[in-house]
């Protein structure tokens, strides 16, 4: 088709596998397929698009996730059901394209007023619907000017648990999302819904227990520290009451929960070490047992009704597969990737441990070149990783491979700020970026250097997101790398204020950048932009709206204007990630050409050779 398709769900009966899929250049919709093969079956046809859904238990009916269309949606809509209409308004819009209307103003009154991959947010909403499959009706079932996702149907289909920030007087100044429950079935528009949660922090991932008593979710406490606060797990009456949480003690970042189909003990994913796991505890707490161990990562995993377990499993090695656990002896079931894997030569990545410069034990993942031999040195690159509250896991990872295959040793550390390594860890760098996970990339550095592997004349970095922004802060306060490549990063943070889509977490950890000037220009590298005099690769996407381009901007003007070796490159239409294969494409040779020319001192040009087309 030309046209990903994500978010495969089974039927319950397991007969049909429903997807969602723009196909036919239209919006996002769910796809039906029947597991024997043939071609796929267009279930909804809404004017907008399709952002999540979940099949009822009975296999009758989805709930789906649909943010409220928008004028231009519905009027298209509206003509693409009559064809006759259609084709004259298409023949119309060709011959007139230099006399079309003028885009609509956005007219904006929400105090979260952008969303990436969104844009401008007003006050449309997402809610609830629920799509009878026989009829092909549509019925909202919660409304208001608030935000509904994550739903989850009772065991007998009565009930729908789903998030939502509701609180007063306007969610987008608050973490208070909750989780709630309505009637499936009711025709108010949900207007009354039940609430199970109170916890002030973000509650969501809701979990139905087998008896439809219970409701299993993931919280954070605290709210002052949002994302850098552990994602605990927790069980609530459904009927709403006194919540329980039951992994405290463990202090991992806990996501996925599921009850087991006896109702006693619940799963979940838990965040641990540079690994994803997968864990279960009793309902009523205790000790918690790990069903899928090791330095893996468990990406997902499904339940059957006789308790066996399917986890999508990635290694350091190899791509995602599917595997069971009979007699509790992890057995791979597919093989998805094993024609791509044996072609490749690749670089086994080392899960290494070393001490910063406090002397806090700081741990990593150390991939040596393709080929590598013992005592010699190589050029190596240091990428700090995107978040700040995310980690490096044992998974296979493409760019590390890459880079590897191309000569260089790969660095990538898990510094203060990381998940895996407990709350109080990842907070080390609250209202101080740049400082703690600064000596503990530095520290992965000297590790290489120490092991015999890193050439410290031939050092480079480079990062995305919170990895570029790292990577600002990083050329500001050294001058020991050759190159460094910056995507998607900032460095005048003030400036992003109110353009990208983080005012609530700026106001958490910062405050406000009228009162606080000082916190916001301690973590701005780009007040000691002077001191750089690496040579620096910019780039990002031209409607990114996480970490807009404005920030690459501001570093390369600055830049140049001091007369550094530099360079910005802007991707046209894309988002914070990238969407386009072309795209990805080009991002890595110039990653490739940049280290190349600045860090080996290869002859080539520091930007890619253009291929010169066929026949010339």
């Amino acid at each position: 088709e030309g046209v990903s398709s994500a978010h495969a769900r089974w039927r319950p009966d397991g007969k049909f596998l429903a997807f969602l899929s723009a196909r036919d250049e239209g919006k996002t919709q769910v796809w039906l397929l029947n597991r024997l093969g043939g071609d796929a079956e267009r279930l909804t046809d809404t004017p907008q698009d399709v952002q999540d859904f979940a099949w009822s238990p009975d296999s009758s009916q989805l709930v789906l996730v649909l943010r409220d269309a928008s004028s231009e949606e519905l009027e298209a809509a509206k003509e693409n059901k009559d064809e006759a209409v259609a084709d004259r308004a298409r023949a119309a819009e060709s011959e007139a394209k230099d006399k079309r209307k003028a885009p609509k103003p956005w007219v904006i009154d929400r105090l979260q007023f952008k969303l990436d991959e969104v844009g401008y947010l007003d006050r449309r909403r997402t809610h609830l619907y629920v799509f009878d499959l026989a009829a092909k009706s549509l019925r909202q079932i919660t409304s208001g000017d608030y935000d509904d996702s994550e739903p989850a149907w009772s065991p007998d289909g009565k009930w729908l648990a789903f998030s939502s920030n509701r609180s007063v007087p306007d969610p987008d100044a608050t973490y208070d999302q909750n989780i709630w429950v309505v009637p499936a079935s009711n025709s108010d528009k949900g207007a009354h819904p039940r609430q199970v949660t109170t916890n002030p922090g973000a509650d969501g991932s809701p979990a139905w227990s087998p008896d439809g008593k219970w409701i299993a979710y993931v919280t954070q406490m605290d709210p002052h520290l949002f994302d850098y606060a552990t994602k605990h797990l927790a069980v609530a009456p459904a009927t709403g009451g006194e919540a329980k949480l039951i992994t405290l003690a463990l202090d991992r970042m806990v996501t996925v929960p599921r009850f087991s189909p006896d109702g006693k003990f619940i799963y979940f994913i838990a965040d641990d070490d540079g690994t994803q796991n997968l864990c279960r505890v009793p309902v009523t707490g205790g000790e918690i047992a790990r069903t899928v161990g090791g330095r893996l990562m468990v990406n997902d995993y499904s339940l059957a009704k006789t308790g066996d377990i399917v986890a999508q499993i990635a290694t350091l090695d190899h791509a995602d597969e599917l595997y069971t656990i009979p007699d509790g002896k992890l057995t791979r079931i597919t093989h998805t990737n094993d024609a791509l894997m044996s072609q490749l030569k690749l670089s086994y990545g080392e899960y290494v441990h070393f001490k910063s410069k406090d002397g806090t034990i700081i741990s990593g993942y150390l991939y040596k070149p393709v080929d590598y031999v013992p005592g010699k040195k190589y050029p190596t690159i240091l990428r700090p990783h995107g978040g700040p509250v995310w980690a490096y896991y044992a998974e296979f990872d493409h760019l590390p491979q890459l880079l590897a295959a191309n000569g260089y040793a790969v660095l990538f550390p898990n510094p203060r700020g990381s998940t895996g390594y407990g709350q109080d860890f990842a907070k080390a760098i609250w209202a101080d970026w740049g400082n703690r996970d600064f000596q503990d990339d530095m520290a992965m550095v000297d590790y290489a250097i120490e092991q015999g592997i890193a050439d410290p004349a031939k050092l480079a970095v480079g990062g995305w997101s919170y990895g570029g922004i790292s990577t600002d802060f990083i050329i500001a306060q050294t001058n020991r790398f050759k190159a460094a490549i910056s995507g998607a990063g900032g460095a005048l943070f003030s400036s992003f204020y109110g353009h990208d889509h983080y005012q609530r977490d700026y106001e958490a950890e910062l405050g406000h950048p009228w009162e606080n000037k000082a916190v916001w220009e301690r973590v701005s590298p780009f007040y000691k932009v002077a001191n750089v005099s690496t040579p620096t690769l910019f780039m990002g996407g031209a409607i990114d709206w996480n970490v807009p381009i404005l920030g690459s901007e501001q570093m390369y003007q600055a830049l140049k204007r001091l007369g550094r070796s530099t360079e910005l490159v802007v991707y046209p239409g894309e988002y914070h990630e990238f969407k386009k294969p072309s795209h990805i494409k080009d991002r890595l040779e110039r990653y490739l050409a940049w280290y190349a020319h600045f860090v080996k001192g290869d002859s080539t040009p520091a930007r890619p050779v253009p291929t010169p087309k066929s026949g010339e």
